[in-house]
């Protein structure tokens, strides 16, 4: 997009109008020329929650833009992934689709994706984006989407039966097994650890044993080592693991080895566990189903270091390379992505706002979010690890690790054969991208 086109278009906007800066990155009402313009549009992280918010703020956008229609598509979540990728792989109608930081590398590798490096060069609104937040929708220096929110692990606690035992809040990963184990009685279906063996367990193992090798991880490539060999080749690796294994078998319900984020939040919120990690998006869940004083938040546990890597994840909105109305789909994506719609989006969903003048919102001040802001006023403390997202078997990983995984976790398997296969695995995804 020119910048002699872009300018021309922003003075053609209405002065007056409230998304002044919002319209700014693109032509003014549905294109100069008066043209019905139709924006196909899918999400990935579905809810029906979420899809309503988001049905709200596209009739908003639909009424300052008459000749932009937008038709949302809103898979259920546990099959959105492979529909989005069903639909570019067949190149069928689609305008904005939500990209996460766990299929970018996928869908840029295959040349689905728009990249956004010229559309937001006159998009005032980017200049209060934050950092972090630009890092996680960019691949090989090109931008493929906007954030709509960000993801950062955090503690939640059961205060009450943290008092009734006389325990701390764990500060590292040894007091928090050992807190987990402390809780549970399983005579009383009560278990100390909300664990997740099902889809997306390797956060957590993986989590550990990036913390267990701190020092020498290459931050440039997470899994990674700086002397090259994978973070699941030290014995750091095999203690992190085997603490891991432990949490399961001491401190966690047995059933866990198959749940998921649905079940591991329900555990929680139903008084089954004591110990939560997780987003922010699921505070409401939380806010909603339990009693607000019985729950205490804590920064992530720390490893033998004393310091922990916090992964910020995040998905967006970005546009389809082949996409007949790219400059309507910036529009849209412009419009949700401002301080005023993404603050309030963030609020909606619980996810971390991208613009920095949002986190001074009173929302985010309370004791929910207190320790997410208290990891990002400690950087030294508590470093920030770009999720590594540029090898295309990523998308892969989290099927295998949680497969390998629960063989491990029934005594199948050793921990230092399972070590060796996640080994072989990421040495496999290094020695394919240098070819």
């Amino acid at each position: 997009m020119a910048a002699g086109k872009q300018k021309k278009m922003l003075f053609g906007a209405v002065a007056g109008v409230l998304l002044v800066g919002v319209m700014a990155g693109c032509n003014d009402n549905g294109g100069g020329s008066g043209k019905k313009v139709t924006l196909r549009m899918i999400e990935s992280l579905t809810s029906p929650a979420r899809t309503t918010v988001l049905n709200e703020m596209i009739s908003k956008f639909e009424a300052a833009n008459p000749n932009i229609k937008v038709e949302l598509i809103s898979p259920p979540f546990d099959q959105a992934d492979n529909k989005i990728k069903t639909i570019l792989g067949a190149k069928q109608d689609l305008d904005v689709l939500e990209v996460r930081d766990s299929t970018i590398s996928e869908f840029s590798n295959n040349g689905y994706l728009e990249p956004l490096n010229d559309y937001v060069k006159d998009w005032s609104d980017y200049g209060t984006e934050v950092d972090v937040a630009k890092s996680v929708a960019t691949l090989n220096d090109k931008l493929y989407f906007i954030t709509n929110g960000m993801y950062q692990r955090q503690m939640f606690y059961r205060k009450d039966w943290f008092q009734e035992k006389g325990i701390q809040p764990p500060t590292n990963y040894e007091e928090m097994v050992a807190a987990a184990i402390k809780l549970t009685d399983a005579s009383k279906n009560r278990y100390g650890f909300s664990f997740r063996g099902g889809a997306g367990a390797n956060g957590v193992p993986d989590t550990i044993i990036m913390n267990y090798n701190f020092d020498n991880i290459d931050h440039d490539d997470s899994n990674f080592l700086k002397d090259g060999k994978s973070m699941y080749s030290t014995p750091e690796a095999k203690k992190a693991l085997e603490l891991y294994v432990k949490l399961y078998n001491e401190g966690s319900p047995k059933d866990s080895i198959n749940w998921g984020y649905q079940e591991q939040v329900q555990a929680f919120t139903s008084g089954v566990t004591g110990i939560l990690l997780q987003d922010p998006d699921a505070i409401p869940a939380l806010m909603e189903k339990m009693d607000v004083n019985t729950i205490g938040t804590a920064p992530m546990p720390r490893g033998p270091s004393g310091k922990a890597f916090t992964a910020t994840g995040g998905a967006g909105w970005g546009i389809t390379n082949y996409s007949k109305n790219k400059e309507e789909a910036f529009k849209l994506i412009a419009f949700l992505s401002s301080p005023e719609q993404n603050t309030y989006f963030a609020q909606k969903t619980a996810l971390i706002p991208i613009h920095s003048t949002a986190s001074e919102d009173a929302f985010f001040q309370t004791d929910m979010y207190k320790s997410l802001l208290e990891m990002s006023s400690k950087p030294d403390e508590f470093v920030n690890l770009k999720a590594n997202t540029k090898y295309p078997g990523i998308g892969q990983w989290g099927q295998i690790a949680m497969e390998s995984g629960q063989s491990m976790l029934l005594g199948k398997v050793s921990v230092d054969d399972t070590l060796k296969q996640w080994d072989q695995f990421w040495a496999d995804q290094r020695a394919n991208l240098k070819k």
